[in-house]
């Protein structure tokens, strides 16, 4: 890894079908350890369930509240400040329950890349 700074770019965000909006804060093969997101889900809006290939991901829930299920039986209310645990390949989804947006930092390791995403089905 190479010392760096990123700014912040609000207008980088995306929308991808998973069902959230997306800005990607660091995700480079310069530090291939770990990648940052920032994910945002609107009200009443519930993402798809996927998992991640051979990458493990935290939520570090910054605003708003959800209802986050991974696996067969995790289901918890999960409000700011709250950190979710994703072991790689463990399918997961999450819902906002408030009234206003939903918004965490997803950090995975290794970094995300496209090819570690798989639908996983509703």
């Amino acid at each position: 890894m190479k010392e760096a700074v990123y700014r912040y770019n609000p207008e980088a965000e995306f929308y991808i079908d998973e069902g959230c909006y997306i800005t990607e804060l660091s995700n480079t093969a310069d530090d291939a350890g770990l990648s940052i997101a920032k994910v945002r889900v609107k009200p009443g809006a519930t993402t798809r369930w996927h998992r991640l290939i051979g990458t493990a991901e935290r939520y570090v829930i910054l605003e708003g509240s959800g209802f986050v299920e991974t696996g067969e039986n995790m289901q918890e209310d999960v409000g700011v400040g709250d950190v979710v645990l994703i072991p790689s390949m463990r399918r997961q989804r999450i819902t906002n329950t408030g009234d206003n947006d939903l918004v965490f930092l997803a950090i995975c390791t290794p970094r995300f890349e496209n090819g570690v995403y798989e639908d996983a089905g509703e």
